[in-house]
């Protein structure tokens, strides 16, 4: 491949990337200054092209609450992205499927903090669901991993 090919493919594919990024809605965290994971996700969020705005709060369930997740759905941080709730770790895919699919619901949940979800990687990492949360509260598996 030519030099000039060469960069031209490599321009082509930045506008690509950049477009998709264009796409996609941006992410505000409510999160806690000093958890760790919650930090990893949002690196794993920026790496899937979202944008990301983290906002250190006291209390993430005063957040939640006003918000309208259930308190049993709880993580460890409180999203907002595409007019959607998305409580703890859930992967990127899942979020990207719920804008694509934008299902009635309140948005999704990962409760707890399972090892193996994105922020919480681990070698020993666990199955677990993500979460369709309705706005009544009522729940249903969206995706399993």
């Amino acid at each position: 491949m030519t030099r000039n090919r060469t960069l031209f493919v490599i321009g082509a594919l930045m506008l690509s990337a950049t477009a998709i990024a264009a796409d996609l809605p941006t992410v505000e965290i409510y999160k806690s200054a000093t958890c760790g994971c919650c930090n990893r996700w949002a690196d794993h969020m920026r790496q899937q092209g979202f944008t990301v705005s983290a906002l250190d709060v006291v209390d993430v369930s005063v957040e939640r609450k006003r918000l309208g997740m259930p308190d049993r759905v709880a993580g460890c941080h409180t999203a907002v992205v595409g007019g959607y709730v998305i409580e703890g770790h859930v992967p990127a895919s899942d979020i990207k499927r719920l804008l694509t699919e934008k299902p009635k619901a309140l948005g999704l949940a990962v409760p707890d903090m399972p090892k193996g979800s994105p922020g919480m990687e681990s070698p020993s990492a666990v199955p677990y669901t993500v979460l369709l949360v309705q706005t009544n509260g009522a729940v249903r598996a969206f995706a399993n991993h």
